[in-house]
């Protein structure tokens, strides 16, 4: 899918008065391995929270695959697909006083009411009313156009001058490697670390992880290609796994395992590598999302 999104236009009716159009285009989840660029309704307010936004740059993660593979079952057939993106603020519901029409803004993955008890701890993706919710339980960002809830705690002011593309990284993909994996994964100064899963989440994980000072990251992958550019982005080691035995390497290599294994994949083969691979006392941060359930080996942990 291009990241160029076609403007909404004008129609003529009968030589009449030009009149706005009611649809868009989106692309649409039909359900396992079906999607289509189609004609939509455009979205409008319902809620004095929300917010019309007009998408100017969107991408593809991960999960959107996932769901394409039939591996998100929450998402029904006819939501637009995406959950990440830019763009300038169309309308706003009478309780949005953050934002105006016009402000170019970064949509977050995560949508957050801001008052329940999970947003009060800062834990905005288990929000009662919100969550990750955008191309998946409601319509997402592949589209000319999305709604988005709760707007004034779910959308943030692109600063000006800023680059359309590395404004997207901020959407999900940056802000998530570093939040989930390193944050969680507890990094910290002398620290050996490994990621699991070379993908762009990955390689945000690695990026951000070196803030943090670590003495060693390791990157495990299948493809070559993905581990040569960790290797040239800060990784001090890189396992292919599909060539050796990513468990073996790093138990021989290391004292006992790793201090933080962050897992970038979302499948239980990947995950048993980072409890199989993480030292005593040590962190499994798991970023990927699963649509399988994997077995917690509690006994060898």
């Amino acid at each position: 899918m291009s990241d160029t999104i076609l403007p909404v236009k004008k129609v003529q009716s009968n030589g009449a008065s030009p009149k706005i159009a009611t649809t868009m285009k989106a692309l649409v989840y039909g359900g396992p391995g079906k999607i289509e660029y189609k004609e939509v309704a455009l979205p409008k307010i319902k809620k004095p929270t929300d917010a019309v936004i007009k998408m100017v740059k969107t991408t593809i993660c991960g999960t959107d695959l996932g769901i394409l593979h039939g591996k998100t079952p929450s998402v029904k057939p006819g939501t637009t697909l995406g959950h990440e993106g830019i763009g300038i603020v169309e309308e706003v519901g009478t309780g949005v006083g953050k934002f105006k029409k016009g402000d170019l803004v970064i949509i977050s993955c995560i949508t957050s009411c801001g008052t329940c008890e999970y947003c009060k701890k800062q834990m905005y993706g288990h929000c009662k009313d919100g969550g990750w919710i955008l191309g998946n339980l409601i319509n997402g960002t592949q589209a000319e156009y999305v709604l988005i809830p709760y707007a004034d705690n779910s959308l943030y002011l692109a600063p000006e001058g800023s680059n359309d593309e590395a404004l997207v990284m901020l959407s999900d993909i940056l802000p998530t490697g570093h939040e989930i994996g390193v944050i969680n994964g507890c990094v910290k100064p002398g620290d050996t670390i490994a990621i699991v899963g070379a993908g762009p989440i990955g390689m945000s994980a690695l990026l951000t992880a070196q803030f943090y000072s670590p003495s060693k990251i390791y990157v495990i992958d299948l493809d070559e290609n993905r581990l040569k550019l960790a290797k040239k982005w800060g990784a001090t080691h890189t396992i292919n796994s599909g060539t050796a035995d990513a468990v073996k390497t790093i138990l021989a290599e290391t004292a006992d395992g790793v201090d933080v294994a962050i897992e970038a994949v979302g499948a239980p083969a990947t995950f048993d590598i980072c409890q199989q691979i993480v030292r005593p006392g040590g962190h499994v941060a798991n970023i990927g999302v699963h649509g399988k359930s994997v077995d917690l080996k509690i006994q060898d942990l």
